[in-house]
């Protein structure tokens, strides 16, 4: 029954990823006293890539070939090990290792594959990618051991349930702060990233997908939006756990909170800007030492 819970799960976050990216999209058009795109338009995105063929350069590897669908699937994994209602918490095999770098394995090839393609653009937004994935990742698993500490686990669903159960505290407030400054690192927002820009000074993962077209880009901005989808699971589960006792059921508050999270990263790409690229690592440092006085504050 487990497997099957995870299976559904799996399938209503790929099918909402979408959705949350739209939310996004049009509440940062709101906030740009612009009309902004439907909420819907990432689906009509999606369909109009999948309805293309794909124009493969002949001098490209079966790294090239491969890196959209094991982005894709890594990015799924990470989808189906996410902590959520939907699925048993009895699982003992949903190590917050294996989701960190099961995303890593999907960024891995997603530069390899820019690489592979020759194109100066590519190789730009690949190394401008490690640079700063380099910094984050130390610095997430630095934030995710405040709520591993309290747990005395790195399973998931008892990081879950201890985060759940205890109250708020300078620790978890510090914590919060940290995550989401990586969680606008993770999901490539302004002011770390720009998604929505093709210029040559500001793109990072664009730019690793240019010589991309039809159902390769079409899955590549999927994963993107399931990755995106997860990440805020995370914050939603460990960082935000607590609902009113005896008010609206848990499933109702975890969409309630997600939509929350989705409205302020909207809010920080509107009041912000793009930082320089040599900038980013003062922030990332002053994120770890967030993550650092979280873990004293215990």
């Amino acid at each position: 029954m487990s497997v099957l819970f995870m299976i559904i799960q799996v399938v209503v976050l790929a099918v909402l990823a979408p959705l949350v990216a739209g939310v996004i999209k049009n509440t940062k058009g709101k906030m740009q006293s612009r009309r902004g795109p439907g909420y819907f338009q990432v689906y009509y995105d999606l369909r109009k890539y999948f309805k293309k063929d794909n124009v493969i350069s002949p001098t490209v590897s079966w790294i090239f070939l491969a890196a959209p669908y094991i982005y894709f699937a890594t990015a799924l994994g990470a989808a189906a090990l996410a902590p959520t209602l939907l699925f048993d918490r009895g699982l003992h095999y949903d190590s917050i290792f294996v989701l960190i770098y099961m995303l890593a394995l999907g960024r891995f090839f997603l530069a390899l594959a820019s690489l592979d393609a020759g194109s100066t653009f590519g190789g730009m937004g690949g190394s401008r990618e490690m640079f700063i994935n380099v910094l984050v990742e130390p610095v997430m698993m630095l934030t995710l051991f405040t709520v591993a500490m309290r747990a005395n686990s790195t399973v998931m669903s008892q990081m879950a349930g201890a985060a759940a159960a205890s109250g708020i505290s300078l620790s978890a407030i510090l914590a919060a702060i940290a995550f989401l400054i990586l969680t606008v690192a993770e999901t490539g927002r302004i002011p770390l990233d720009n998604p929505d820009t093709h210029l040559e000074l500001t793109m990072v993962h664009e730019g690793m997908v240019l010589e991309y077209c039809g159902r390769s880009v079409g899955l590549i901005f999927w994963a993107s939006a399931i990755k995106q989808l997860v990440t805020i699971l995370l914050m939603v589960n460990f960082f935000l756990p607590w609902n009113p006792v005896g008010s609206l059921p848990p499933v109702v508050w975890m969409i309630l909170k997600v939509l929350v999270i989705a409205f302020v990263l909207a809010g920080i790409e509107t009041s912000t800007n793009k930082m320089r690229l040599f900038r980013l690592p003062g922030l990332l440092i002053a994120t770890g030492c967030l993550s650092l006085l979280a873990i004293i504050a215990m």
